[in-house]
């Protein structure tokens, strides 16, 4: 069971995170899952209070990332069988660094690349948690008061496969980043 579930600082894993160790475990155990499943761990999980409902969300270490996503759809149904109907998402475990100013001495003089930007990690994070749905567009809407609002176009394709739980991904991509966020399905050009 420890060994599906890998912290950062070799910090102790709470009670949610070991409960979902052992269902990984346990589909490795009994599903066809098994060879793709053997050599993968999770970093941390957290489990969210969204509209009344929970959700779970699961941060992967970025070099299994791929991995994961070969075999996410067959995990997430059974994920969610599990915990009794909780919507499951994978996200890669991303680290922003600060942005360098002129008064910060920092040890590493390297320039700061792309990827650990916030930018860059907020929409890897949008990218991740609508992942076999795929981002075809994105407009953003500066309101009057400063604020942004996202609107995230999907592909037509994946509708019905996460249309129940677009709510969700606008409730956990908020509480996450803290921006808002909508998603739509556009109707093709033609």
């Amino acid at each position: 069971m420890a060994s599906k579930i890998k912290k950062a600082g070799g910090a102790e894993p709470d009670a949610f995170e070991l409960s979902l160790a052992q269902a990984l475990l346990d589909l490795e155990l009994n599903s066809d899952l098994k060879a793709q499943l053997q050599e993968l761990y999770i970093s941390k999980a957290k489990e969210l209070d969204i509209a009344g409902r929970k959700s779970i969300i699961i941060y992967v270490p970025m070099p299994q990332l791929k991995s994961f996503q070969k075999i996410q759809i067959r995990l997430v149904r059974e994920l969610e069988k599990k915990f009794s109907g909780k919507h499951v998402v994978f996200v890669g475990d991303r680290k922003i660094l600060p942005k360098p100013t002129r008064k910060s001495r920092r040890k590493c003089k390297q320039k700061r690349p792309r990827s650990r930007t916030l930018t860059s990690v907020y929409d890897e994070i949008l990218e991740d948690m609508v992942f076999p749905a795929e981002i075809i567009g994105k407009r953003i809407r500066m309101r009057l008061d400063g604020r942004q609002i996202i609107r995230v176009h999907l592909d037509r394709l994946q509708q019905v496969n996460i249309e129940h739980k677009i709510d969700t991904f606008i409730m956990m991509y908020k509480k996450l980043t803290g921006r808002e966020v909508t998603f739509e399905f556009p109707q093709p050009y033609i």
